[in-house]
């Protein structure tokens, strides 16, 4: 699902210096940011933004850019919003059922041609843009409500179409959560970007990226005590995780 980010205790760094492996593709160790809504503060010292693809001025992206540092570009892979410049492409019959919680969202059916085109789209904005790689969102809709008969099956087919239309323009992609896939799309997607595995006790199942030499970026919502309890864990298991809370607008705690 969707996440977000808002100010904790952990400091944005006062250099623009980028520290970390700088590797690109990323491996495991590459420092990231995700910053979602907001003004986006450049100044922390990490390899990888990843921003909003709609939302984020050209300019920010130029500016990490000249910084060194590479961007990655969000957008709901899986989902309709209905407050973005493109929601009017979208087909009607392809329009599901509401996401929980997120108002003016809803589930798509992402067997949809005319749908995917729209997102062909959206991944050829991402490179006009100048960014470096993409983070296509909502990519376990067969596992939730979503009001289409969606199999397996189809979010396979579904979420490897996402990849190649990626890589076909020289665009980087990463897999969000869509934990029982993983062993089936590992191959095809060059990290994994993970809600909450330390809460949901599922983090062995994200072992296949980091075997891989591709990074786990993983975000845990809480605080500093949450931060001691699964820092020295996050670490052993060679993940990149942030502590966060539910608002991406903002800092974040860093376990390395």
């Amino acid at each position: 699902m969707r996440i977000a980010v808002v100010a904790l205790l952990a400091a944005c760094s006062s250099s623009p210096e980028v520290t970390g492996n700088g590797e690109w593709p990323p491996t495991p160790g590459t420092s990231w940011q995700i910053q979602l809504r907001g003004t986006v503060d450049t100044s922390f010292a990490v390899d990888v933004y990843d921003i909003d693809l709609f939302d984020t001025p050209q300019a920010t992206i130029d500016a990490l850019h000249a910084d060194g540092r590479k961007v990655v570009c969000y957008f709901s892979a899986g989902s309709f919003e209905n407050w973005r410049t493109d929601a009017a492409q979208f087909p009607q019959a392809a329009i599901g059922a509401p996401l929980d919680d997120w108002p003016g969202e809803f589930w798509i059916d992402t067997r949809n041609a005319a749908l995917r085109s729209v997102l062909v789209a959206r991944m050829d904005l991402a490179k006009q843009r100048g960014c470096d790689g993409v983070d296509p969102d909502n990519v376990d809709g067969f596992a939730n409500a979503t009001g289409f008969p969606l199999t397996s099956e189809t979010q396979l087919d579904f979420n490897r179409f996402l990849a190649r239309e990626a890589h076909a323009r020289g665009l980087y992609v990463g897999l969000k959560n869509d934990l029982g896939q993983i062993d089936a799309l590992v191959g095809e997607f060059d990290w994994q970007i993970n809600e909450q595995c330390f809460q949901y006790n599922e983090c062995d199942t994200l072992s296949p990226f980091v075997a891989a030499n591709k990074p786990v970026w993983n975000i845990e919502y809480g605080t500093q005590s949450l931060a001691d309890r699964v820092c020295p864990d996050a670490n052993a298991r060679n993940f990149d995780t942030l502590v966060m809370r539910l608002e991406l607008d903002g800092s974040h705690l860093a376990c390395r």
